[in-house]
């Protein structure tokens, strides 16, 4: 059986015989990957009303411990959401009550952003379809091979610096 990768890399080695394109297997698997779970990650968040970034920033806050309360800066490290964009997506969060930014007890120019009812609400609402979906998208590999999966995208993500600061 193959793939849209395989017919790909089989247009190249013909094309250019002299050119290992092994490595697009792995890249341009995992592209495709990310462009299609994606898709149907963002489709389950619009069932409720978020988006990617919105439901990450508020997972972060949800599991911290309680009081469920970062910085801005702690969102951005603990977070896939970048810095430009937390700004922004915390307007939005506390428009909608699912957060609520205060000044810092110990640092006047400091921010503390708390996870509000509604929006702990909302998370526990959201992550067992989140889950849902992640299972439905994984159900092609057995538990082992998910195992061995996990661990070789661990090793290649540390192998280019991602790792906790």
């Amino acid at each position: 059986m193959a793939d849209q990768v395989d017919r790909i890399r089989a247009q190249w080695a013909a094309q250019r015989p002299d050119l290992d394109v092994s490595p697009m297997g792995v890249i341009g698997r995992i592209q495709r990957l990310s462009r299609l779970v994606d898709a149907e990650i963002r489709r389950t968040f619009a069932k409720h009303g978020l988006d990617t970034a919105s439901f990450d920033v508020l997972a972060t806050l949800r599991r911290s411990d309680p009081p469920h309360r970062l910085t801005p800066a702690e969102l951005m490290r603990s977070s896939m959401v970048t810095s430009g964009a937390i700004t922004q997506r915390l307007d939005r969060l506390q428009a909608r009550g699912l957060v609520t930014r205060a000044p810092s007890d110990s640092d006047g120019r400091g921010v503390h952003v708390t996870l509000t009812e509604a929006g702990f609400s909302l998370v526990e609402a959201v992550l067992p379809d989140h889950l849902a979906t992640e299972n439905r998208l994984l159900a092609a590999l057995p538990p082992e091979r998910l195992a061995t999966l996990a661990d070789e995208l661990r090793v290649l993500l540390e192998s280019l610096g991602d790792t906790p600061r």
